[in-house]
């Protein structure tokens, strides 16, 4: 296990789209008497500090209760900024104790891949809500441990998977489910950006770094909902352009995915260069987003000429109002942690294949 202390002050300076969860929402403990939602942050990096903590600012349905930090000069700065009591400031060693804390519903966590199993039931144990980033995980059995968790605490486990709540994205689910433009035949997906640093956990294959984790769900998970179906198998090749500085993890990962009906698709994850692609093809017609992951909206068109323009403030306080909604309504999550379990298979497979030298490998 990594020196979390050591790591937190390293990192300081959507068949797809829509499925539902496998247990019954019957059995999901839902708080009563409340209005909001409130919500602790694990992990005070650059997306919660810039991304998730503003986003709470702006939802309706939750709000920033605490925060989980091994490093205090955070901890201080975070409780000034957003006026967190003392009561609501965890650490590493007695994170478990936020299980006697009302004030928080849900533990969002947002460390590296290789910590959000650990975590994400620790968090469930404690009798809280998760919310886990992307990718959910290391391992398609982590995912499961993490599932398992959930259910037999009662508490819902949703995954980090915004563009699933984005009004371009779900347009585009819906025009495959209606047969706008018929049968769909192929789709591509590239999802990156040139990433410099040279000692952050991205670089580092123990903390769940390499471009196939981090981007590459993007660019898959766009293929599963572009298409609606599951990978049957896939060949991928992982390179680097940079080995002094990606010396452990791919910089870049390239992979074709095979569907049932002789459906495709084509995909690149990197950061070596800035990408951000999603189009799909059909027996009447395509559609094109450019950018398809981009937090500020996606833009596109239809071979019809339709634009895909739609707007929403904030991508994140639209992800997690959506999810706190689901909890107090106890209504199914739109991308609960089944979702993110199959990423993470066919993440499994990208890399079996990219060892064997870009064999084909059945997932």
């Amino acid at each position: 296990m990594i020196n979390r202390r050591k790591f937190l002050q390293q990192t300081a300076a959507g068949v797809a789209g829509l499925t539902v969860s496998q247990y019954a929402f019957s059995n999901i403990h839902v708080p009563q008497k409340k209005e909001k939602l409130g919500v602790a942050l694990v992990g005070l990096g650059y997306y919660s500090t810039d991304l998730l903590a503003p986003a709470l600012q702006l939802t309706q349905k939750c709000s920033l209760a605490g925060i989980v930090t091994g490093t205090p000069a955070k901890a201080e700065k975070w409780k000034q900024q957003h006026n967190i009591p003392d009561k609501n400031i965890y650490n590493y060693q007695n994170f478990d104790s936020i299980a006697n804390n009302p004030d928080i519903d849900v533990i969002y966590i947002v460390l590296p891949p290789s910590m959000h199993a650990e975590y994400s039931i620790r968090a469930a144990k404690a009798g809280k809500h998760v919310w886990c980033e992307k990718p959910m995980a290391m391992t398609e059995a982590e995912c499961k441990s993490m599932i398992d968790a959930a259910k037999k605490n009662k508490v819902t486990l949703a995954i980090g998977y915004r563009l699933h709540h984005e009004p371009n994205t779900q347009r585009i689910i819906q025009i495959r489910k209606d047969l706008v433009y018929g049968k769909v035949l192929s789709t591509s997906a590239a999802a990156g950006y040139r990433d410099n640093r040279t000692d952050h956990w991205k670089q580092k294959k123990s903390l769940g770094g390499g471009a196939m984790y981090d981007m590459g769900v993007y660019s898959l998970n766009a293929a599963r909902y572009a298409t609606g179906l599951e990978p049957i198998a896939v060949s991928a090749k992982g390179s680097t352009t940079r080995p002094e500085i990606y010396k452990e993890v791919e910089e870049t990962m390239n992979f074709d995915l095979e569907f049932p009906g002789g459906v495709t698709a084509k995909c690149e994850t990197t950061f070596g260069r800035g990408v951000n692609t999603l189009e799909t093809k059909f027996a009447n017609g395509w559609y094109k987003l450019e950018p398809f992951q981009q937090y500020s909206g996606q833009r596109g068109i239809t071979s019809d000429g339709k634009v895909l323009d739609a707007v929403i403030p904030n991508q994140q306080a639209k992800q997690m109002d959506d999810d706190a909604t689901s909890i107090l309504n106890g209504t199914p999550l739109l991308v609960p942690g089944e979702e993110g379990m199959k990423d993470i298979k066919v993440v499994e497979a990208i890399y079996k294949s990219a060892a064997s030298q870009g064999a084909r490998v059945k997932v």
